[in-house]
């Protein structure tokens, strides 16, 4: 990611921002001394070596050697230990539990996708407790390595005019304090965020937007979902329902939704309505693998889901144009990759656009990188986010 660097302060009272400003400035200027840091991060040399001897006992800095080359007594040098700590994502579906380990570096070291039939609360919150300590178990780390777990959902959430409606929200989990039912039973810190928007940060981190400020994310779960980073934030809403883009209408009078609309976006373009639409003409779709099977068949009815998807998709990819401005919109999620990019090749994209313009750096619209994890990998870095980094900027 581009960040500009951040500044500590001297004072004690701001300790626990110091670590993260020396930790954020070793993993951008990887390695560095001790003079460097304190020069660019405005802290004093006794701050910072109070700072990285702390860290470096933490298991969180390596000391790497001494730089070369300069007058003087040479300087030890700096890095992240990116086994030092790790982070978890947990993605909560209603048919499956997606689970991503990073290190410190963001770098995946471990992911699971595990069928789930149940996603009520009763059900999941052990399930993912399970999950979690096997991914800890499987991985060969240390439980107190653990920065904390990222856990991903669908929206709404609180209740709302979509809330429990359809087969793409969890059941039951309304007025529950999510967080606090987690960090209870997982015994650690926890961030709860929207699956879309998790998504985004996840190619903001490590995916194909890591040089891009202002995009589009458009999340193929169950339904579908908006993430949008805007200047490098992340956009919540004021209910943390932001991007709820399955229920833009796209077709007046058209396919009854479970919201009670006609015409959602997400009855003609998500995974939800292109199983149904193959099981509307006799074709029961075991899992995404069946799916791009189908597609390299060349399947009639396989094909005449993806050019009604296409419409309904250029005409919401259109007015999202129009109202954010993006430099670029990005597919993904549990979707197969050459079934995205035959959607993408299919799309109308209209002249009458911000978008359409000759000067532009990205395309208009383009495939993710980080597949059917990218929503977990998204959970997990938010936490790494948070442990390396002064400020919560994409978050907030």
């Amino acid at each position: 990611m581009r960040e500009k660097n951040s500044t500590g302060g001297n004072a004690g009272r701001n300790r626990s921002h110091n670590r993260r400003v020396v930790l954020n400035f070793v993993r951008a200027n990887d390695p560095s001394g001790r003079a460097e840091i304190a020069r660019s991060c405005q802290l004093s040399i006794q701050a910072v070596s109070n700072i990285t001897e702390v860290l470096e006992e933490d298991g969180l800095l390596l000391a790497v050697g001494q730089k070369t080359g300069v007058r003087g007594k040479p300087a030890t040098q700096y890095t992240l230990n990116p086994e030092g700590a790790f982070a978890i994502g947990i993605e909560v579906r209603p048919d499956a539990l997606i689970c991503a380990v990073l290190n410190l570096k963001g770098e995946c070291v471990y992911s699971e996708n595990q069928a789930f039939a149940n996603a009520d609360p009763d059900n999941a919150i052990p399930a993912i407790k399970k999950m979690v300590d096997s991914a800890i178990k499987n991985c060969n780390r240390k439980r107190n390595q653990l920065l904390g777990t990222g856990i991903v959902m669908p929206g709404p959430f609180g209740v709302s005019g979509l809330s429990a409606l359809g087969g793409a929200n969890l059941p039951n989990w309304d007025g529950i304090d999510i967080q606090t039912a987690f960090e209870k039973a997982l015994e650690c810190p926890v961030i709860i965020e929207n699956d879309a928007t998790a998504a985004a940060i996840a190619e903001r981190v490590t995916g194909v937007a890591t040089t891009t400020d202002t995009f589009c994310f458009v999340y193929f779960g169950i339904g579908l979902g908006l993430g949008v980073i805007a200047d490098g934030h992340a956009q919540r809403g004021a209910f943390g329902n932001f991007g709820e883009i399955g229920h833009i209408i796209t077709q007046t009078g058209g396919n009854q939704c479970a919201c009670g609309n006609r015409g959602c976006l997400e009855t003609y373009a998500s995974r939800m309505s292109v199983k149904a639409h193959l099981e509307k003409n006799g074709i029961d779709l075991l899992d995404e693998c069946a799916l791009g099977q189908l597609l390299n068949d060349g399947n009639p009815e396989l094909i005449d889901w993806i050019e009604t998807a296409a419409r309904h998709l250029s005409q919401a990819i259109s007015i999202l144009e129009n109202i954010f401005d993006p430099e670029t919109i990005i597919l993904g999620g549990a979707m197969p990759d050459a079934l995205m990019d035959t959607l993408i090749a299919n799309l109308e994209l209209p002249k009458g656009s911000l978008a359409n313009r000759d000067d532009r750096t990205f395309v208009r619209v383009q495939r993710g990188s980080s597949g059917p994890f990218t929503a977990a990998i998204g959970g997990a870095a938010m936490i790494i986010h948070k442990t390396t980094t002064p400020s919560m900027a994409l978050f907030s």
